[in-house]
């Protein structure tokens, strides 16, 4: 599979050659997302060594022998996260998801992975947690090989291999084709605490950075969605995972699954369209962070549910994922910056980022769930997520103030990651 990604490389990476340079940037202001407060006018970032050398006023920056990089008019920012990302998928109103799964080859999907995975750094995503390959094993793992190789160009990775989930309990459905037919899942089943611990163990041992479980998924009789793990499972998996030095995401969109999730000890939980107030209150107390996904929501509903943008109301499904967005900020739960995209375009991430705002916070607070939240999320917070001297220089440059409106997130115009130029204006 690495042999196939790098064939790309000669095609996509031709801009990513290592800076012979410092890097002088000179915007019309500077956000360091140190806090949520507004930019800094005047300010320049110096870039020297892959890392931030230099942060604030323009004249005082020594920048003798640096490339200066004049940017009117535009607000440089740390390089944006998204920690709930699938690159093996692309939008279901192209494939379903099952055809995808059951009649896209995984040579095919991992290339066009490597395509999607450029667009998300042209966009300004420096950083993506990928959730899961759905179906094409652990291809993940040499992807992120090979973009820190720097044989393609995309975004650090972290990444989760192949999803645990009960058996029985996922895609494509069983019940839906020849039920004596073999068909490939998109997860690694388990049953049992003795499977889930195997299963944490072979995901940790082929490069999962993360372990994913879906602790529910659509298995009513009704196709409703239920819990799939026990307590007991869930906690076996958590502590398989923790004790191996990877934390966990849960997918979970009942309340019920979310509640055995945290219970559990979890570290995130995806989605949670059903949750209850007492049990955002449960994740505001534990500290489990909540990715609350609204894009997809909202990419389902007008794939699928009728829905059309500012001509008809929102779907049954997108107004319970606003009741629960706003129970998790009312119950303190942070949130994070996790978009679920493959469900839409790769490239079209910050789409997450108007919805968080359409739905409650202020664009300050969306953009630090894109930067210092995530990587706090992630264990990188001493040198990622800000503009610090010291940390490692991924930065972006966009037209506008994105703390006074959101949509500036839209509008690259530079994006510079370790140190290296993948985007020039």
């Amino acid at each position: 599979m690495l042999r196939l990604l790098t064939a790309l490389a000669l095609v996509l990476a031709p801009g990513l050659a290592l800076a012979a340079q410092p890097i002088l940037l000179k915007p019309a202001r500077v956000w360091t997302a140190e806090d949520a407060g507004p930019p800094h006018e005047g300010w320049s970032v110096l870039v020297k060594d892959g890392r931030i050398a230099a942060v604030g006023p323009a004249a005082g920056i020594d920048a003798t022998g640096a490339e200066i990089v004049e940017l009117p008019g535009a607000t440089v920012i740390p390089g944006l996260m998204d920690l709930h990302s699938h690159l093996f998928l692309h939008p279901y109103n192209e494939t379903l998801w099952d055809d995808q799964v059951l009649k896209e080859s995984p040579t095919y999907r991992t290339l066009r992975a490597a395509v999607q995975a450029k667009a998300t750094l042209d966009a300004g995503f420096t950083t993506l947690r990928d959730l899961g390959t759905e179906g094409v094993g652990t291809a993940d793992v040499p992807l992120k090989k090979a973009i820190d190789e720097g044989l393609i160009p995309g975004p650090r990775l972290f990444v989760a291999t192949k999803a645990i989930v009960a058996t029985g309990a996922y895609g494509p459905a069983r019940r839906n084709y020849n039920p004596e037919a073999e068909l490939p899942q998109g997860a690694q089943e388990a049953s049992g605490v003795p499977e889930v611990i195997k299963a944490v163990r072979e995901q940790a041992g082929v490069g999962a950075d993360w372990i994913k479980v879906y602790a529910d998924y659509r298995v009513g009789p009704d196709g409703s969605t239920q819990p799939t793990f026990s307590l007991e499972e869930l906690k076996a998996l958590v502590e398989t995972a923790h004790s191996s030095g990877r934390p966990v995401s849960a997918h979970a969109s009942s309340d019920e699954g979310m509640r055995r999730a945290v219970l559990a000890g979890v570290d995130t939980i995806e989605h949670g369209y059903g949750g209850s107030e007492a049990t955002f209150k449960l994740m505001a107390e534990k500290g489990v962070i909540f990715f609350p996904t609204l894009t997809a929501v909202e990419s389902t509903s007008t794939y699928f549910g009728g829905y059309v943008a500012g001509k008809t109301p929102p779907t049954a499904a997108m107004r319970n994922a606003e009741r629960a967005f706003k129970l998790a900020v009312k119950a303190g739960v942070t949130i994070g910056m996790g978009s679920d995209v493959g469900v839409f375009r790769h490239g079209d991430n910050a789409r997450e980022l108007v919805w968080l705002v359409r739905e409650g916070l202020t664009p300050a607070q969306a953009l630090l769930a894109a930067t210092a939240v995530d990587a706090k999320v992630l264990g990188r917070s001493n040198d990622l997520g800000q503009l610090k001297p010291g940390y490692l220089a991924d930065i972006v440059a966009v037209t506008g103030d994105p703390t006074q409106s959101i949509e500036a997130t839209r509008t690259v115009v530079l994006v510079i990651k370790d140190g290296r130029i993948a985007r020039r204006p």
